[in-house]
Protein backbone atom coordinates (compact mmCIF):
# COMPACT_ATOMS: atom_id res chain seq x y z
CA UNK A 1 0.00 0.00 0.00
CA UNK A 2 2.77 2.54 1.10
CA UNK A 3 4.45 1.56 -2.41
CA UNK A 4 1.06 2.83 -4.12
CA UNK A 5 1.00 5.86 -2.33
CA UNK A 6 3.90 7.07 -3.19
CA UNK A 7 3.58 6.09 -6.57
CA UNK A 8 0.56 8.21 -6.84
CA UNK A 9 1.78 11.11 -5.18
CA UNK A 10 5.33 11.02 -7.64
CA UNK A 11 2.74 11.16 -10.48
CA UNK A 12 0.72 14.14 -9.48
CA UNK A 13 3.79 15.85 -8.63
CA UNK A 14 5.01 15.47 -11.96
CA UNK A 15 1.41 16.10 -13.46
CA UNK A 16 1.20 19.82 -11.42
CA UNK A 17 5.25 20.37 -12.76
CA UNK A 18 4.30 19.58 -16.44
CA UNK A 19 0.97 21.79 -15.93
CA UNK A 20 2.58 24.64 -14.41
CA UNK A 21 5.33 24.92 -16.91
CA UNK A 22 3.11 24.65 -19.89
CA UNK A 23 1.28 27.87 -17.94
CA UNK A 24 4.07 30.11 -17.86
CA UNK A 25 4.66 29.68 -21.40
CA UNK A 26 1.02 30.21 -23.00
CA UNK A 27 0.99 33.48 -20.57
CA UNK A 28 3.80 35.31 -22.91
CA UNK A 29 1.35 34.47 -25.93
CA UNK A 30 -2.03 35.70 -24.81
CA UNK A 31 -3.31 38.24 -26.87
CA UNK A 32 -5.46 40.93 -25.24
CA UNK A 33 -8.77 39.79 -26.79
CA UNK A 34 -7.76 36.61 -24.80
CA UNK A 35 -6.81 38.27 -21.44
CA UNK A 36 -10.35 40.49 -21.85
CA UNK A 37 -11.96 37.22 -21.99
CA UNK A 38 -10.20 35.51 -18.93
CA UNK A 39 -11.01 38.71 -16.93
CA UNK A 40 -14.72 38.64 -17.68
CA UNK A 41 -14.69 34.64 -17.07
CA UNK A 42 -13.18 35.81 -13.55
CA UNK A 43 -15.61 38.34 -12.63
CA UNK A 44 -18.39 35.85 -13.83
CA UNK A 45 -16.69 32.99 -11.43
CA UNK A 46 -16.25 35.62 -9.02
CA UNK A 47 -20.54 36.61 -8.66
CA UNK A 48 -21.39 32.52 -8.79
CA UNK A 49 -18.60 32.48 -6.02
CA UNK A 50 -20.25 35.29 -3.94
CA UNK A 51 -23.68 33.92 -4.90
CA UNK A 52 -23.18 30.49 -3.08
CA UNK A 53 -21.63 32.09 -0.46
CA UNK A 54 -25.28 34.01 0.27
CA UNK A 55 -27.22 31.27 -0.38
CA UNK A 56 -25.10 28.92 1.92
CA UNK A 57 -25.78 31.81 5.16
CA UNK A 58 -29.14 32.14 3.81
CA UNK A 59 -29.65 28.36 4.61
CA UNK A 60 -28.12 28.06 7.57
CA UNK A 61 -29.77 31.40 8.91
CA UNK A 62 -33.03 29.91 8.59
CA UNK A 63 -31.54 26.99 10.14
CA UNK A 64 -32.08 24.33 6.98
CA UNK A 65 -30.97 20.90 7.96
CA UNK A 66 -30.51 19.94 4.73
CA UNK A 67 -26.59 19.36 5.23
CA UNK A 68 -26.27 17.31 1.99
CA UNK A 69 -27.22 20.64 0.37
CA UNK A 70 -25.01 22.68 2.12
CA UNK A 71 -21.88 20.58 1.55
CA UNK A 72 -22.58 20.35 -2.05
CA UNK A 73 -22.87 24.31 -2.28
CA UNK A 74 -19.72 24.56 -0.59
CA UNK A 75 -17.87 21.86 -2.22
CA UNK A 76 -19.26 24.12 -5.59
CA UNK A 77 -17.46 27.16 -4.28
CA UNK A 78 -14.06 25.33 -3.48
CA UNK A 79 -13.88 24.13 -7.37
CA UNK A 80 -15.16 28.07 -8.32
CA UNK A 81 -12.13 29.26 -6.30
CA UNK A 82 -10.00 26.90 -7.57
CA UNK A 83 -10.91 27.77 -11.57
CA UNK A 84 -10.46 31.55 -10.39
CA UNK A 85 -7.08 31.01 -8.98
CA UNK A 86 -6.07 29.00 -12.16
CA UNK A 87 -7.46 31.85 -14.41
CA UNK A 88 -5.55 34.65 -12.23
CA UNK A 89 -2.48 33.19 -12.71
CA UNK A 90 -2.76 32.61 -16.36
CA UNK A 91 -3.44 36.38 -16.74
CA UNK A 92 -0.92 37.64 -13.89
CA UNK A 93 2.73 37.80 -15.36
CA UNK A 94 5.33 35.66 -14.29
CA UNK A 95 8.12 37.29 -12.43
CA UNK A 96 11.26 35.68 -11.87
CA UNK A 97 12.87 36.97 -8.62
Amino acid sequence: MRGLARFSFRKMRLRLKSSTAGGSRMNDNQTETEKAAIRAEVERLRLEHHDLEAAVEALLMVGAVDQLQIQRLKKRKLLLRDRLQHLEDEITPDIIA
